[in-house]
């Protein structure tokens, strides 16, 4: 019997998933959860104008979603007050990030992160043979100096910053990393994950021409817009580098409809005011049960909040142990210090009060 011949690289990864879906656990466990509050997907869902232009938009199902997004990316240029040349729309942001590591990165190529910082770009460099360097978080936050320094000492290509930051929710003002740029050495570039930027304060996002070489950034409409299935993306940068995306993208891998309901919901701030709003409720409550029960929060700058166990990470995969036993879906960060946490994102009131029931049995019976 003949087998595939599969590449050295290849054959030298492990076969994993950067996260076990919830669906996944529900059918471990079996039963569904009763708050699913670990994707950080948006429980209070799409704008109600997104849906109905996704709804419109099926009977063209039959055809092939636009190419180059054009009507899309070009209300994203005058949504980012740049050119429609500085716009690539893509799969989501790990879509785009799969996407700028195969363009970039060689095997043996060197690549900068935070050690516990989003696991499917490290998913990816490895996928393609780079080699990760990791830096620790500073109090709790990435930390430019040190991603920027590690760049200089191996010679990266490739530094990977996301602000706000996940699985942490911390930030920097947007003037700091501005700063900080002028430390990312020559012929290095500097991925800015943007992803939960909406939820931000005032000033979080750094004032960067978009055609500045140095910087790459991501935004998408899985999180404030609350189409994550819908599996759409953006990255804003320089004319050049976008364009040479064209060469390695998936031409057609944009979905017609979800194409529709992106465009639609972009246009609708209105409900991406509303979702913001019942966010910052829902952080207010995630806070004051967690400090019901003893513990404390992290200042959050996106949809989730991390609440400190005031243990180490054992008791930490305790506690969440607990709440997926009692249906409640959360996942924590990966590694030390940061696992002392679990991550909590933000849901709807009937959602934490779900929650509110389970803590305290959970701690309990990480406890005892």
């Amino acid at each position: 019997m003949t087998a595939p011949r599969y590449t050295d690289l290849i054959q030298s990864l492990p076969s994993t998933v950067p996260f076990v879906g919830p669906e996944e656990q529900e059918r471990a466990r079996g039963a569904p959860f009763r708050a699913r509050l670990g994707a950080n997907e948006s429980l209070f869902g799409p704008s109600p104008k997104a849906v109905e232009a996704m709804r419109a938009a099926v009977s063209g199902i039959w055809k092939y979603g636009e190419p180059d997004s054009h009507d899309l990316r070009h209300a994203l240029a005058d949504h980012m007050a740049c050119a429609p040349e500085n716009i690539l729309v893509g799969e989501g942001i790990d879509g785009l990030l799969g996407n700028l590591v195969r363009l970039l990165i060689a095997p043996g190529d060197a690549v900068v992160t935070s050690d516990g910082a989003y696991p499917t770009f490290n998913y990816h460099v490895a996928g393609f043979g780079g080699v990760l360097h990791k830096v620790a978080y500073v109090d709790d936050q990435e930390d430019p100096t040190s991603l920027f320094a590690k760049a200089r000492e191996v010679g990266a290509k490739l530094v990977y910053l996301a602000n706000p930051d996940n699985p942490m929710g911390t930030w920097h003002k947007g003037d700091t990393l501005l700063k900080a740029l002028d430390n990312l050495p020559e012929g290095c570039l500097l991925l800015l994950d943007e992803a939960y930027i909406e939820f931000a304060p005032q000033g979080t996002a750094p004032d960067i021409d978009p055609d500045d070489p140095r910087v790459i950034r991501m935004r998408t409409f899985s999180k404030a817009h609350g189409m994550a299935g819908a599996r759409i993306g953006y990255a804003i940068g320089a004319a050049g580098l976008i364009k040479s995306f064209d060469k390695i993208r998936n031409h057609f891998g944009m979905n017609r409809v979800a194409q529709a309901g992106a465009l639609a919901a972009l246009r609708d701030a209105a409900w991406l005011s509303h979702v913001q709003s019942e966010v910052a409720s829902a952080r207010t409550r995630i806070d004051r049960i967690a400090r019901d029960n003893g513990l404390t929060s992290l200042p959050s700058a996106t949809n989730f909040v991390a609440v400190d166990c005031g243990g180490d990470g054992a008791f930490a995969k305790a506690v969440l142990d607990g709440l997926i036993a009692r249906g409640v879906f959360v996942r924590m960060p990966f590694v030390a210090p940061q696992n002392r946490c679990i991550r909590i994102s933000c849901g709807r009131a009937q959602d934490l009060d779900i929650l509110a029931q389970a803590l305290p049995e959970a701690l309990a019976g990480a406890r005892g």
